[in-house]
Parts: structure tokens; sequence; C-alpha cells
């Protein structure tokens, strides 16, 4: 029997109580003795087979280690003994740590040939892994992408080769001098789209529309609408010509270069629909900033949380969720930060939140009792419009029926206009109240008259008691 050693145990007394078999073996130079019932205890290891197999040939023991020295009684394996200390670990402890100074990358290959399954490794060392793997993943990514740079795709043709080449001048200004133009280029309209969006807001700059609002000097909203058109053409060129366009729509500053471009694009859209539409689109604009917090807090949220064991914050995405009901101040606590640094910026984001909520609620109400008066003194001014359309009608039957019946409809007008005077709202203005008895006409009534009255010839109007004339005042 090849490499089997036993071991003797006594009791007290000095008499031999028991004894145990093992095999030893020699990793890469470092001896090691090992039970066979230590080993038993996961059969399905290399270490196991080569217990239960120890009793068989020579030829059988041949594929399970690298050599035997017959003269010492051991099994050689040409690996590290390092990562053999974590391997044993398995059989006395049940799972496995990788020792620090240890590849991650090599230690599961050490594994894969112990027949050892990744199952067995801490969630620890599982995290480790996997870092490790994504590390390597984009490291072999970046060579890749430097290698493509510098002699291009040999297999690329037409269209292919066309998209490289504007993929390269937009995203590599290293690439080329031209790349480096147009990189300094967009950083220049980036610059002067910032100082144009600034200098805009100075009221010395601003001028009034017909309505007398401030508006922003057409000098200055060219010049913005340029920035916009430049940066448009190169967000969709950008699109066009990336090699993966679902991970460029995903990335986080793409993402962020959508959401800078698209409300000039809403607000234009909505100016072509209507002054009403545009009272929507000044509502969209609180929109866009809670979307435009939701993207920048989540993805801080993430980015802090990764360093915690019991992390919730798994992706950005996952992470939206998180920032919609911090910001709006719901707070469900499903899902929380749990380092410092991610507090301080939950704190941050629900204060943002609390800020960018309660700052448009003066102006929505504002408008909104603006919107009401004049839906109101509209209404008023249509009923008022009716009943001057009915005292016309009695008056120009007045006129046509003679003196008695004309004395009866101006007591039925003053009836109409008292009630008139009643209804107007606490807006309208009352500049003046006129005395038929003074002299003076109504306008109004002296045009309907002139319009009524027959051909060739003109009448002057009844006299009215005192009549109101509304001067309707919409703010």
């Amino acid at each position: 029997m090849w490499g089997i050693t036993r071991t003797r145990y006594a009791d007290c007394n000095g008499s031999e109580a028991s004894e145990e078999t093992g095999i030893v073996l020699n990793i890469g130079g470092v001896i090691q003795v090992l039970c066979g019932d230590v080993l038993n205890r996961f059969p399905e290891t290399r270490l196991a087979e080569l217990w239960n197999t120890s009793k068989g040939c020579l030829e059988d023991l041949s594929s399970l280690c690298d050599d035997y020295d017959s003269g010492k009684g051991e099994f050689y394996f040409d690996r590290d003994p390092d990562a053999f200390k974590c391997i044993i670990e398995l059989y006395y402890y049940g799972e496995i740590h990788i020792k620090r100074g240890i590849c991650p990358i090599c230690f599961v290959q050490e594994m894969e040939f112990w027949k050892i399954d990744l199952y067995f490794l801490d969630d620890c060392c599982k995290g480790d892994l996997q870092e490790a793997e994504d590390e390597l993943a984009e490291i072999a990514e970046k060579v890749q992408s430097i290698l493509v740079d510098r002699e291009g795709d040999p297999s690329a043709r037409g269209w292919q080769c066309f998209q490289m080449c504007l993929w390269k001048l937009l995203e590599k200004p290293e690439s080329s001098l031209s790349a480096r133009v147009i990189a300094i280029v967009s950083f220049l309209f980036i610059l002067i789209s910032s100082v144009v969006m600034c200098v805009g807001t100075i009221p010395d700059l601003q001028v009034e529309d017909a309505e007398g609002n401030h508006m922003e000097h057409p000098i200055l909203e060219a010049i913005e609408t340029t920035c916009i058109g430049w940066f448009t053409v190169e967000y969709v060129l950008r699109l066009i010509s990336s090699p993966n366009k679902v991970k460029f729509v995903l990335s986080f500053m793409n993402i962020i270069d959508f959401m800078a471009i698209m409300p000039f694009y809403v607000v234009l859209t909505l100016t072509s629909l209507g002054t009403a539409m545009m009272e929507l689109a000044n509502l969209g604009m609180l929109l866009m900033y809670m979307g435009v917090g939701v993207f920048l807090f989540s993805a801080l949220a993430y980015t802090l949380e990764q360093s915690h064991p019991e992390t919730m914050f798994t992706s950005i995405p996952q992470s939206f969720w998180w920032a919609v009901i911090t910001m709006t101040t719901v707070g469900y606590g499903d899902i929380y930060p749990k380092t410092t640094l991610g507090r301080c910026n939950a704190a941050v984001s629900f204060l943002c939140g609390v800020i960018a909520i309660a700052l448009p609620i003066h102006p929505i109400i504002n408008n909104f009792v603006i919107f009401y008066n004049k839906q109101q003194v509209l209404e008023t001014a249509a009923k008022h419009e009716i009943e001057l359309m009915a005292l016309r009608s009695s008056e120009a039957c007045a006129e046509e029926s003679g003196p008695h019946i004309q004395r009866r409809s101006v007591g039925v007008a003053a009836g109409v206009w008292d009630n008139a005077i009643r209804s107007c709202h606490s807006d309208t203005c009352i500049p003046l109240l006129k005395d038929p008895r003074a002299g003076v006409q109504t306008p109004s009534l002296d045009r309907s008259f002139d319009k009524h009255s027959p051909r060739g010839h003109t009448e002057t109007p009844p006299q009215l008691p005192t009549v109101l004339l509304c001067n309707i005042n919409i703010k």
C-alpha cells in the first residue's frame, strides 16, 4: 500500500487504544499528512479519490497525482503550497477562505484541480473573486479597444469602417488631430452654454415682451439654440457610431447628456402648441429637475454602498426606487443606506427633494388663483353681454311701440343693470357712473342704435337711468 501511514494513539496508562491511517502528500516541497477519515468527508474531491484508490495499482494512481516517491511513500503534486493550505480547510471546517496575497483567479484554478466546487467558497471571498473577474474583464476589454484603435479591425468593411472612424473621431481625442479639435470645440460649446445660461438671468440683459413679461435676450437665445444644436448633432452621431448602442444609451453620462438636451425640445414643442401648454412646460421643468436628482443620487448611493457586505443597492436602476421615495420624502424603509457616506448622500437627497418640491408650491397656487379669477371674470362678462343683448332688444321694441312702452322698458333696463352691478367680480374695475340726465350718451348704446335704426334715419337713443360701464380688467 503506497503512501499510507499509521498513527497510533495511547491512553493515559500508555497502552495502545486506537490507530488511524493517512497518506503523505508533497505539495510543492511542503509535506502534508492527512487522515483518510477526514478526506472521506468530501468523497468527490481528488484527495478522497486518491485515498480510496490507494490500494489499487500504480497506474490507477498516476492519473490522480503528478509523481510518487516509493522510497519515502509520498504523493507529489506540483501545486502552490500556500493555496493548498486554504484547500485543506475544507476537510476540517467545511468551507474555504482565500488567504491574503493569493490571486482569486489562480485560486479558482486550484479548486478546479482538487475537484472542489465553488459552492464551498465563503461569501466574502466570492465577492473578492467577482471583483477580480470584473477587473480582468475590464482590462481585457481595454486592451482589445487599444489594439483596435491602433491597428483597426481587419474584418471591418464599408459602413463598419466608417462607423469605427466616426466613433474614434468623437470618443477618442487622442486618436488624431481632428479628434482633438472636435473635443476642444465641444468643450467650448459647453463653456459658452453655461455662461449664457448664467448671464441670461441678469435682469438688465433681459427684454420685455408685448405683455410686459421679462424674457431672455434674443441674442443669448440664439447662442443657446446654437449650442443645443451642436449637442444634439454630437449625441446623435455618437449614438449612430457606437459599437454597443444599448450600453451607450444606459451609460450614466449619456443619460445626463440626454436629460440636458431634451428640455429644450420639450419647451419648443409646447411653445408651438400655445400659451396654455407653456404653463404646463413650466411645471414640467420641476419633473425634469426631480429626474436629474433621481439619476444623480441613485448612482451615488450605489457607488458609496458597494463597500458594505450587506448592501441593498445591487444596481443603479434598482436604486432609482430608493431615490424616488427619498426625494419625495415618502421613505418606505424597504431599502436604505448602511454606510456613513451613504447616509450623508441620503440626507442631501431628501433635502434637495424637499427644496425642489416646496419652492414651486407658491407659484402653482398663484397660477391656479389667477386662472380661476380669469374664468370667473370671463363668465361674468359673458353674462353681462347676454343681459346687454336683452336690453338692446327691449329698447328696439320700445322704439316701435310708443312712449308709454318706452318708459316701461326703461324701468326694466334699469333693473337689469342693477343686477349687473351686484354680480360684478371684486377684481372688476368700475371707473365711471354715467347719468343720462347730464346729457352724456353711452357709447355702446349709441353704436347699437345707429346699427338698428332705419336706413337714412338717425335717432337719439332713449335716456336711461343710471347706467354702469364695466371696464373688465383681467390680470
